[in-house]
């Protein structure tokens, strides 16, 4: 598949990774503010370890607990916010200040906790994609659901040719459950970091009447699941915008498409199922089994797709071959969705 793409491109993919991380020293602090790393305010450590868990994976993010005057903390906290996010391109954080941010990130008008970590897969992310393939790979961290990291990011990257979409976050949760912060987040991740990555790296595709915009949407968007109405949601909202952005752009060289992948063994995932396993006491195996056959009944393939499977038509529809398909949600579900349309 790979020489489909016979030409040079700059392409950008934009991956859900763990917030960010770095110290405090340094960083210009008045005396009114005492920062000190310490677990979130007004909760039991299982609980500030599960609110980590729940927004950043499996990482270790470092909590920096700022207390000091309420006016202080408003002027001095996304000065240090903006600094942490300067110092190193592998680095992102989370904080009060931050549209959809976490309202326990503000315990009291006193109180406000930035979490940070420094993000080392990134570099290990480059170097193995430097050794499959023969292009040149650059790995920035930032969290793309918030939009001064995402101008950061197009700052540093300059012109794009292929945008691949890609970013996004999950969590089975009942409805009920689904706090508005919860909603807030998964909109900002899954969704609006591809309109802003798209709105901001599109002008230079327009300019060379050339280039390519890959929605990775899901099977989720058409089949609503239960037990994530909020991811559904975002996945559904993905196929209006890659459809909407794919009309704003007719009669010219750029595509606009998304892919809907079903259940599919990513890093991620794995992860999850090996969790629920270790949960149940079961062997993964058995945990993958179970969750094809109780949540996704419908699959003709019977089994999870691999990466691969999905990355393959990504890259059809990233080349010349692919010129006279745009505005279309390519379905790689292994059969999920019952439907002919």
């Amino acid at each position: 598949m790979r020489s489909l793409l016979r030409h040079p491109r700059r392409v950008l993919i934009a991956v859900a990774v763990p917030i960010a991380l770095l110290a405090v020293l340094g960083l210009g602090l008045d005396g009114r503010l005492s920062p000190s790393s310490l677990d979130i305010p007004g909760t039991q450590a299982s609980r500030a370890e599960a609110l980590l868990r729940r927004h950043f994976g499996p990482s270790a993010p470092f909590p920096i607990l700022l207390q000091g005057p309420p006016a202080a903390l408003n002027r001095q906290g996304p000065d240090l916010v903006r600094a942490l996010r300067r110092g190193d391109p592998r680095i992102t954080t989370l904080s009060p200040w931050d549209r959809g941010s976490v309202s326990r990130l503000r315990p009291s008008p006193r109180k406000a906790l930035i979490i940070a970590d420094f993000h080392t897969e990134i570099g290990e992310a480059v170097k193995r994609i430097a050794g499959e393939t023969s292009a040149a790979v650059t790995g920035i961290a930032g969290d793309v659901g918030n939009a001064a990291e995402v101008n950061r990011l197009v700052e540093q990257l300059g012109p794009v040719d292929i945008l691949i979409n890609n970013a996004g976050i999950f969590e089975p949760k009942p409805f009920l459950d689904v706090p508005d912060e919860d909603w807030l987040r998964f909109f900002e991740v899954n969704v609006m970091s591809g309109v802003r990555l798209s709105r901001a790296l599109l002008p230079h595709m327009l300019k060379q009447n050339w280039g390519r915009i890959i929605f990775i949407s899901s099977e989720s968007g058409l089949n609503i699941p239960p037990e994530m109405v909020h991811y559904g949601m975002t996945k559904t909202a993905q196929l209006a915008i890659s459809r909407g952005i794919a009309e704003s752009v007719a009669g010219t060289g750029i595509t606009v498409n998304a892919v809907l992948p079903g259940p599919t063994r990513t890093e991620g995932v794995v992860a999850f199922l090996e969790k629920m396993a270790r949960e149940r006491g079961v062997d993964v195996k058995a945990m993958e089994a179970e969750v094809i056959k109780t949540l996704r009944p419908s699959t003709l393939i019977k089994r999870w797709a691999e990466p691969e499977e999905v990355a393959n038509p990504v890259v059809y529809l990233c080349s010349e071959a692919a010129s006279a398909t745009t505005g279309s949600a390519l379905r790689v579900d292994g059969g999920v969705v019952r439907s002919i349309g």
